[in-house]
């Protein structure tokens, strides 16, 4: 791993993230089969938020997610996701930046 790399990874260990319990605020719709940007977000999700399960399908786990807006770039348009604001005082706790 680079040093630039460990660097940034060491701020966003930084961050927090207070869980709304039982109130995601990004909830992947169902599908048999996941579209190309669903499985994209497997990748390029920042926070590593998003993984194929068992059956093939793409599920998301929101706890420690940036809130950085890629998988509504990405999935919101065609109805993949459906993404909200966390409620006031849950979410992503930035430290640094």
């Amino acid at each position: 791993m680079s040093t630039q790399a460990a660097r940034v990874e060491e701020k966003l260990f930084q961050n927090r993230y207070l869980v709304d319990q039982g109130k995601p605020h990004i909830v992947v719709q169902p599908h048999t089969t996941p579209s190309k940007n669903l499985l994209a977000m497997t990748k390029i999700c920042p926070a590593g938020c998003y993984e194929k399960n068992a059956s093939g399908q793409v599920e998301i786990t929101p706890d420690g997610c940036l809130e950085c807006g890629t998988c509504r770039v990405l999935c919101e348009p065609q109805g993949d996701i459906v993404w909200n604001y966390p409620r006031g005082g849950y979410g992503v706790l930035f430290k640094f930046g």
